[in-house]
């Protein structure tokens, strides 16, 4: 009994942790607008607050899943509420976009610390056949999330931008002492194994490198001397580090997992599939705001369809998942993505609301195919003592994707109006034919909306290639220690 209740104990410690940072992003969102007249900052400093947010917690996440395998869950994912907290009241009170984008940078370590361990914890609470289940009604929380957060935040810039922050903090305190009286430890740790500094730190820089080229790229040209300095920087390291990985004893990312067929598909669906939808929320909020001239609060609502399909969604296909499978379910899933923003490659400044409200739903409707039985393919392909670096790279992958996603998108957008006129769009100071270059705009985001359903369909390729599911024996010691602390 006490095991039954451990596994729902941990769900609900990790899913409140996921409902915190994804409300505390999709509030964020739809305030950048906002935010960007409040402080007198540039357009350019407040999409940072998301892209740099995003750049950290990829280059993070890998190795702090390793470092977790090593020391365990608990302490890390505790200590990540606890700074995520602490940033958001620094966020709250920061005075110019500059130290707001520098707290949004420390803010995503804590987010690092809580994501990189959040799957691995309900992985290792739930026996496998159940965890496509307990991942399905996570990822319906998340969605919850996704769905409120720019309706709150649309609710709460009417009161002030910095209630945004202001509302984390309370739900940070309740939730950084749950987790801290209520995990446990439930994967016996090695005292042996030795962190991988020399890889740590050459993937690290060789990450940054490349998501910064990728992301100055898409604003200052891909042919910038700068930006193919990086590129070169990170090729460079990145190789060093798979030499690295092959040399040493305890490396931070063992190649192992991805010379695993299912393994390998599995994690390049996540990171196409990032590519295919990480940018359009963000574009839509220009859409809505600019080109339809709609507010804060009621642009909000207008983006709950993409989530609320997700919602319903999440649990019936984690669930599904388990009793017939990974492969169709969730190559189906981004095929219907895909239908949706094929959808969205013909929309207009006059396209109805309500036709837009169809093809986000059914995006969501595919997303929400597709999230729950692949994390359950990779967390439930992976032995016990991977599960957090296992964690980390699918998560690195998608948000990659997503740097990638509002990069690419963003090039295209920026080269198809002035940098004036963008500015103007976004904030909303020039709304539709006042002085706006509308149809270059349109034509921009039909490119980058066809561009998203080009990468949704080669995901669903991809997590079809992938092979039968691996099964990873448990040891008889770790079988033990993970009996001993669900009954504790």
């Amino acid at each position: 009994m006490k095991n039954i209740n451990y596994k729902w104990t941990a769900l609900s410690c990790t899913t409140l942790g996921a409902l915190f940072s994804v409300l505390s992003g999709s509030t964020l969102l739809i305030a950048l607008p906002v935010i960007m007249k409040d402080l007198n900052t540039s357009m350019s400093i407040v999409t940072w607050t998301i892209m740099g947010y995003m750049l950290v917690m990829t280059i993070l996440v890998p190795s702090i899943g390793r470092m977790a395998d090593m020391v365990g869950r608990k302490k890390l994912y505790v200590g990540g509420f606890a700074l995520f907290t602490l940033t958001s009241l620094l966020c709250s009170i920061a005075q110019t976009g500059f130290q707001l984008l520098v707290f949004r940078m420390i803010q995503a370590v804590g987010g690092a610390l809580m994501v990189a361990n959040s799957t691995a914890i309900v992985a290792d609470a739930f026996p496998k056949k159940e965890l496509g289940k307990a991942l399905g009604i996570n990822s319906m929380i998340i969605c919850v999330a996704a769905v409120a957060g720019p309706i709150l935040g649309g609710f709460l810039i009417s009161i002030g931008w910095r209630s945004i922050f202001y509302i984390n903090i309370p739900i940070g305190i309740i939730g950084t002492l749950w987790a801290a009286f209520r995990l446990k430890e439930t994967k016996i740790t090695s005292e042996k194994q030795k962190f991988d500094m020399s890889g740590t730190t050459t993937f690290s820089a060789g990450m940054l490198a490349l998501l910064t080229a990728l992301t100055l790229g898409g604003f200052s040209g891909w042919m910038n001397i700068y930006v193919i300095t990086l590129f070169v920087v990170a090729i460079v390291l990145l190789v060093l580090f798979v030499h690295i990985e092959n040399t040493v004893e305890f490396p931070m990312l063992d190649l192992r997992l991805l010379k695993t067929r299912v393994l390998a598909f599995a994690f390049a669906a996540n990171f196409l599939n990032g590519v295919a939808r990480g940018a359009v929320t963000f574009l839509l909020i220009f859409y809505f705001q600019g080109v339809k001239g709609i507010d804060p609060m009621l642009a909000g609502i207008l983006l709950s369809p993409f989530a609320l399909a997700m919602m319903v969604v999440s649990p019936f296909s984690g669930w599904l998942s388990d009793k017939y499978g990974v492969r169709i379910l969730s190559s189906i899933g981004l095929v219907i993505s895909a239908v949706g923003l094929a959808g969205l490659m013909v929309i207009s400044a006059d396209t109805p609301i309500a036709e837009l409200v169809i093809w986000m739903s059914i995006m969501g409707f595919g997303s929400g195919m597709f999230f729950a039985p692949n994390t359950s393919a990779i967390m439930g392909g992976v032995p016990a003592d991977k599960r957090g670096i296992a964690a980390g790279l699918r998560t690195m992958m998608t948000n990659a994707g997503m740097v990638l996603s509002i990069a690419i998108c963003m090039a295209i957008i920026s080269s198809s109006i002035s940098p004036d006129a963008m500015q103007a769009l976004f904030i909303g100071s020039q709304v539709g034919g006042k002085g706006i270059a509308t149809g270059q705009f349109i034509a921009g985001l039909r490119t980058a909306f066809t561009l998203c359903f080009v990468f949704s369909l080669l995901a669903a390729f991809m997590s079809y290639l992938r092979g039968p599911s691996v099964v990873w024996k448990e040891t008889e010691a770790e079988v033990k220690a993970k009996a001993k602390a669900v009954i504790n």
